[in-house]
């Protein structure tokens, strides 16, 4: 399965379901808008990654996020800040907070996918329609025992996306049914949210339609 940028997050490997992300993408009248992200990465994956030189498969260090924007036209990073949140327990995440803000929808679609396969925008009389792939056909878990593990170790992580538009949209799943997921459908703000260990076992995938 192929995936950039943000939807990289959803790359179906275990350790990487250690993670939680969050966006608010903010749209408006004349394709502009930004893109605020949360990343929480349990530090123990964190470290994990320091000592193998193999940390988890997205962009979560500040050089990493202007090494993205870098490559995209119409995108400026324009807040960036790091913080880790410890347990009682004694573990806990590494809390990435990011703003991005894109001159156009094409800069969104970039970020969010830069081959042009997962992410579209098209017109559709006097709006738009914005479809999204968060996970190929075939891309989840369908191994029992190892399905047992992802829920375990990926509990207390989700997937949460959300669009603020300037006037009323609609947000539908792609398939319509989709077990554990929670949707605001209608309204100036729709949104999507999964916890990601039955998010990465959906081995049907799934897609969003945003219409405004």
């Amino acid at each position: 399965m192929r995936i950039n940028y943000l939807l990289l997050c959803l790359s179906a490997v275990v350790l990487n379901s250690c993670l939680g992300v969050s966006a608010d993408i903010t749209i408006k009248a004349d394709g502009s808008g930004t893109i605020s992200l949360e990343y929480r990465v349990s530090q123990a994956l964190e470290s994990m990654g320091k000592l193998d030189g193999n940390g988890p498969a997205i962009p979560v260090g500040r050089a990493d996020f202007e090494r993205s924007v870098s490559r995209i036209p119409g995108l400026r990073l324009s807040k960036y800040s790091s913080k880790d949140i410890r347990s009682a327990s004694g573990g806990g995440d590494l809390v990435t907070n990011v703003t991005l803000d894109f001159k156009d929808t094409a800069a969104l679609l970039a970020f969010l996918d830069s081959a042009g396969t997962h992410a579209a925008l098209v017109q559709e009389g006097e709006g738009k329609l914005l479809r999204l792939t968060l996970l190929d056909p075939s891309g989840g878990i369908t191994n029992p025992d190892l399905f047992a593990l992802l829920q375990e170790i990926s509990g207390g992580y989700d997937f949460n996306i959300s669009f603020t538009l300037p006037k009323n949209a609609t947000i539908k799943m792609i398939p319509e049914t989709v077990p554990a997921a929670k949707l605001v459908s209608n309204g100036k703000k729709v949104s999507f949210s999964i916890g990601m260990g039955e998010l990465l076992s959906l081995n049907e995938g799934v897609g969003l339609e945003i219409r405004w």
